[in-house]
């Protein structure tokens, strides 16, 4: 079933990647863009939907094949969403913006990859579950403050490096949450960081840089899953020169497309996000 699980984990990453250019043409522009505001905007409510549909399929595929086959799929999103950010922006990407997507995506492989196959139950106390909570915000806190004076490019990346932490304690607590036996308090605790993440998200993508954006996201949730299984969850941290190379790889694409990517303009059109 390896050949079906690569197949459905590509389309899903098609419908990802998608979803993801739709939220960010919507979100470019705004300085402050409110998720109330967005929630109003039917594209990006399909790009939503098509993120949604990118992780159903996502999960589909990991039922029929291994981790290792699925997950490298998961990658393509990027290559995918250049493309498609660049059609709804009204031009073409170019080759040295697609060479710094392909670096990024070689070394997201090897960061994905890092992710271990869970080997069974994972559980936490709530004493980890505030530990989890307070981490990934006090680093999103940091991050988002860096982000402050930061260049456009830079901005764009430690805004979407937030929302990538955040994203990685929410990935980490679904973990948990489905292991443990739907705890009530993990479960009322779920929707703190998946908001957060996604107010910050839109934040990055309303910077206009969307590849790198894109690009940190990716860096960020992996690495983040990673420092949480190994510190809450007793899970090995990777050893070698592997992950070196890996994250070496994929900050050196994002780099590349931090100078190459053209900053987007707000889309000229009525009825766009309000500022504050």
């Amino acid at each position: 079933m390896t050949a079906p699980a690569a197949v459905i984990a590509l389309i899903g990453s098609l419908f990802f990647a998608l979803g993801a250019a739709l939220q960010q043409f919507e979100a470019v522009g705004a300085d402050r863009p409110k998720l109330l505001e967005l929630l109003r905007r039917p594209r990006w409510l399909l790009g939503g939907a098509s993120i949604l549909a990118g992780g159903g399929l996502h999960i589909v595929a990991l039922g029929l094949g291994p981790l290792t086959v699925v997950q490298p799929m998961g990658v393509a999103s990027l290559l995918f969403a250049l493309p498609i950010a660049a059609t709804l922006h009204g031009r073409r990407p170019t080759t040295s913006e697609l060479g710094a997507a392909a670096v990024v995506a070689a070394g997201l492989i090897g960061l994905v990859l890092m992710v271990p196959e869970s080997a069974g139950p994972v559980r936490f106390d709530l004493g980890e579950l505030f530990t989890l909570l307070g981490l990934s915000g006090a680093a999103a806190a940091l991050l988002w403050a860096g982000s402050r004076p930061a260049s456009p490019a830079g901005r764009a990346a430690l805004l979407a490096t937030a929302s990538g932490v955040l994203y990685g304690a929410t990935a980490t607590l679904v973990r948990v949450l489905v292991d443990s036996g739907w705890n009530w308090a993990y479960l009322l605790a779920l929707p703190v960081p998946a908001l957060l993440a996604l107010m910050m998200l839109q934040r990055a993508y309303a910077v206009g840089h969307f590849g790198v954006s894109f690009a940190a996201l990716q860096i960020a949730d992996p690495v983040t899953a990673v420092a949480f299984g190994a510190l809450l969850l007793g899970e090995p941290l990777p050893t070698g020169p592997v992950p070196i190379v890996a994250a070496a790889l994929a900050a050196a694409g994002t780099v590349a497309l931090a100078r190459t990517t053209p900053l987007e303009n707000r889309p000229p059109r009525a009825g766009r996000i309000l500022e504050s």
